[in-house]
This record gives C-alpha cells, structure tokens and sequence, in this order.
C-alpha cells in the first residue's frame, strides 16, 4: 500500500497531512482523506505528486 504525505508549495519542508490514501478533486477543491478516517479539503492547485517519494504538492493552497 502506497500512502502520501501532503505539502504546500509555499512550505515543502512541513507537511500538512500524512497518511493520504484518497484524493478527490472537485474544480478548485481537493478533498483528501487519510488511511485513519481524517478529512481535510483546500483550495488551490494540484502542483505535483511524486508517486515514488509518496508525496503531493498543492500550489497557492488554503484549507477550507
């Protein structure tokens, strides 16, 4: 099982959610959920996600 630790482009060095099994992207929502149940949905840009490092950058992010 793969999991992500989530990132904003404006802080790469402190992560602002670990564990992300599920990301759902709606317009400018994106909607992550971790493997434990914890929900946290931002607004902002999908920037980049990094498969093998298992890590997701979002771009001008405000969490909502």
């Amino acid at each position: 099982m793969c999991l992500a630790t989530v990132y904003l482009s404006s802080d790469e060095e402190t992560p602002v959610l670990n564990e992300v099994a599920f990301m759902e992207i709606d317009k400018d929502r994106l909607n992550l959920h971790t493997l434990f149940g914890e929900h946290k949905t931002f607004t902002g840009t999908l920037k980049e996600i990094d498969f093998e490092g298992s890590k997701i950058l979002i771009d001008g992010a405000e969490q909502k």
